[in-house]
This record gives structure tokens, sequence and C-alpha cells, in this order.
């Protein structure tokens, strides 16, 4: 995969996935629920939080909305528990796919998902047949910017947890482990750079090349997907 494409798929990435989803706002409440749930309700002591309240302003949800989800999830015992749930299978042209759901339901959601597989010509499988194939790293991307000093950022994030520095054309790719993430991005932040992505992903060891009517099949799989309310992320190893 070449830097440009990589780069244009990373800046239209938030747009197309908030135009698909007309319930971004009630999936990030889900997120918060289930960070308050793990951590506590105060975001100086819970990384996730902080994080998803973060991902909250930035897809413009109102500040009275976060709140209220925060006061919900910590204050009432009546209110919806969300169960963080994996799913792995094999998607359209036999790509690796794994889905992690937040759900009040896992039945239906067990169910929903493996019915998009089965009409996409896939198939669900048990955990653990295609996750030995991917790794998880947290990825923080850095817009280029001349006033960055490239040897200076590099010595930054290998000394404060990065495991890998990547060079692309327009962007840095600094790579951690999930438990160095956290650290590092608060590093960057606090340094005044600019994240123009920060995540903990699931990525491929190998990826899989498509032919252009493969790529399409499978885009209408992750989109159906994507569209399901209990759906959070999709991993795969499709080489586009």
């Amino acid at each position: 995969m070449s830097g440009h494409s990589k780069w244009a798929t990373i800046k239209r990435k938030k747009e197309s996935t908030d135009a698909k989803r007309a319930n971004v706002f009630s999936n990030i409440g889900k997120e918060l629920t289930v960070a308050v749930r793990a951590g506590g309700n105060d975001p100086t002591l819970n990384n996730k939080l902080r994080d998803v309240i973060a991902k909250a302003k930035a897809n413009n949800m109102p500040n009275e909305n976060i709140q209220r989800c925060l006061q919900k999830a910590s204050g009432d015992a009546n209110s919806v528990d969300y169960e963080e749930i994996t799913y792995e299978g094999f998607g359209p042209c036999g790509v690796s796919v794994i889905v992690d759901a937040l759900t009040d339901n896992k039945n239906r959601a067990a169910a929903d998902i493996r019915c998009i597989f089965s009409k996409a010509g896939g198939n669900m499988g048990q955990i653990g047949c295609v996750s030995y194939m991917f790794d998880k790293k947290g990825v923080i991307v850095i817009e280029k910017d001349n006033k960055i000093l490239e040897d200076e950022l590099m010595m930054e994030v290998l000394e404060n947890g990065a495991d890998d520095f990547i060079v692309e054309e327009e962007y840095y790719e600094i790579k951690t482990s999930p438990e160095d993430f956290y650290t590092l991005k608060d590093y960057l932040e606090h340094k005044g750079y600019t994240l123009i992505e920060a995540e903990v992903k699931m990525i491929p060891d190998m990826k899989k090349e498509l032919t252009v009517e493969e790529e399409n099949k499978l885009q209408t799989f992750l989109d159906k997907l994507e569209n399901n309310d209990d759906v959070h992320s999709v991993w795969h190893n499709a080489d586009y």
C-alpha cells in the first residue's frame, strides 16, 4: 500500500464513517458507558474514558450529552450494561476479519453479524481463527510539517515507548505497544504535536491483495458491518 493511498484513507476515514452512521452519538455513548464501568468516571485517572471523551468532542457531541452519559453510567443502576465482544471469521474473497462489538444483547449481535458474513459469501469462525494473524498495536499518525524536526521527533518517540518510527511521503507513523500507547500519546499532545490519528489497532502480519471487483465486494460487506448498531470496530487484512 502506498503512502499516498493510506494517507487518503486516513483523512477520509472519519468523515465517511460519520456520514454512514447516523447513530454516531449513540455508539459513543456506549463507549462512554463501558469506559466508566471499567475504570470510573474520572478521565484524569481513566485513560480509556479520556480518549472516548476526546473522540466525542471531535465528533461534535454536545458537552451536555457527554455529561448525561457519564452521569447515567456512574449513577443509574438501571442503565443499560453493554458488553464488549469480539467476533472473527473470513469475509468475501477469503479476507480475514475481526469485529469488535458493544452490545446489550449478545445473542442478537452474534446472529446479525453471522448473517452479514453468510450473505457476503464468508463465514464466522471461532475466537482465534484469524486473530493469530494480527498484532495489537498503538498507532499514532502525525502530518509532516516544516516546523517538525524529523530526527528530533524520532528520538523523542523512541525514548518514550515507541516500537517503530516510519517516515512516509506525507506523514509520520509511530507504532507502540498497547501498554505504552496512552503514555506516548499524552507526551506528544503535551509537546504540541497535532495527531491526525491515534488508536489501538489490530494490524495484520500479511495483507491479501484483491482485484478491483473483489475490493468492491469487500467494501459492501464492510459497510454492512459498520452500519450495524452493535458493531464498534472492524479490522481486516485486505490490501487496497
